[in-house]
């Protein structure tokens, strides 16, 4: 092995254990809390869209107009470093979190908003016909089998939210890329460092690709009963 092939397996080993620990530490917990988050947001931004109270319905729909309108990158640096000038600083990962909510809760949404819509009105009707309040028909009919349709789409989001977390090294939050970004200044070896990342990325996505199918396939059994 030449001295050229020594170094490069050195730094990439070197930089393995870093860029892992980052990546479990702050990639993970920033896409799980913000997932987790936006969902919640999402539903009940699809609720407040398919209100009948037009206040509402109105608002949700502004705020997903802005939230799609603007770039992630945008937002982000607005939270960070726009509102420490209206006097209110967020540190950087609880900035990251609320940029990533306020994203996925936008774009996930429009997700449980066609995944409801795409529920028959005769389902509706069936509800009410043996006594059930909308509320009720909601809770009980239409959302479960909504969820069932909107599992592959949030799935997917999912794991782009991901991806989407190496925006973060952009606010100083010290996850994957930020850590590929600290070796590649210090060994000047951007090809192999950044390479070495995205396969870490990819790693973590074929792990919840996986997830994802064995969840969807669990969702289509349960369904066929």
């Amino acid at each position: 092995m030449s001295e050229r092939s020594e170094r490069l397996l050195h730094i990439f080993m070197e930089s393995l254990w870093p860029m892992l620990k980052a990546g479990l530490q702050y990639t993970v917990t920033l896409t799980l809390i913000s997932f987790a988050l936006g969902l919640v947001l999402a539903f009940g931004t699809a609720l407040a869209r398919l209100s009948r109270w037009s206040l509402l319905a109105g608002i949700a729909a502004f705020y997903v107009w802005i939230i799609r309108g603007t770039p992630l990158l945008v937002q982000l640096f607005i939270i960070y470093y726009g509102l420490p000038s209206l006097g209110w600083t967020i540190d950087a990962f609880p900035a990251a979190v609320l940029a990533f909510t306020l994203s996925v809760g936008a774009y996930n949404s429009e997700v449980i908003r066609a995944a409801i819509l795409s529920i028959s009105r005769g389902q509706w009707e069936a509800a009410y016909s043996i006594g059930m309040t909308r509320r009720q028909a909601l809770r009980r009919i239409v959302l479960p089998q909504a969820a069932r349709v909107s599992v592959p789409p949030l799935s997917n989001s999912f794991i782009s939210l991901v991806k989407d977390t190496s925006l973060a090294a952009t606010i100083t939050l010290t996850e994957l890329f930020q850590i590929a970004q600290q070796r590649t200044a210090m060994y000047y070896e951007p090809m192999l460092l950044y390479c070495e990342a995205a396969l870490l990325y990819l790693l973590f996505s074929t792990v919840l690709t996986y997830a994802q199918r064995r969840l969807e396939r669990r969702f289509d059994r349960y369904a066929a009963r």
